[in-house]
């Protein structure tokens, strides 16, 4: 046999009808001994084995909420001047973003009471807040993993 003639017979390259038994599973309302056999040629063979492809996983698969995630990572930086704009704070968490809380130039009460609410809502949504700086607050929403650590080396005042 030459060297032609094994490559064809290794990569099925010859259309002879020469059959083979293949066995497949028996039907449900059949013994287990039982199986059905039925025989093929090489070119139906060929044909099945073209025409049915195994099953793969799905390899780009990602979540709705982790790609909308990814479009909105944005990180927002407020300077509030008065209370009222804890709520608009708050918004931004609920859309899940970081928020960068400057409270530098607001009066200390107004300051407390919008971290407290900050807090709240951070609470509520499964976020995080910290202090990253004097009157400076970070707050991340879930989806947001902060790592490492400030210092503190600025004075407690909240």
């Amino acid at each position: 046999m030459s060297m032609k003639n094994k490559i064809k017979n290794f990569f099925y390259l010859e259309e002879d009808e020469e059959t083979v038994e293949v066995q497949t599973q028996a039907p449900v309302n059949l013994p287990k001994e039982q199986s059905v056999t039925k025989s093929r040629t090489k070119k139906e063979r060929k044909a099945v084995d073209v025409e049915t492809p195994i099953a793969q996983p799905p390899r780009n698969v990602v979540s709705l909420q982790a790609a909308n995630s990814l479009k909105n990572s944005k990180v927002v930086i407020v300077e509030p001047r008065v209370y009222a704009e804890a709520q608009d704070i708050s918004e931004h968490l609920k859309n899940k973003r970081a928020i960068i809380v400057n409270l530098q130039r607001i009066d200390r009460e107004a300051g407390i009471r919008i971290i407290d609410f900050l807090s709240g809502t951070v609470y509520a949504l499964g976020g995080d807040i910290q202090r990253i700086g004097t009157d400076i607050f970070l707050c991340t929403p879930e989806n947001v993993e902060v790592s490492g650590e400030i210092s503190n080396y600025f004075s407690e005042e909240y």
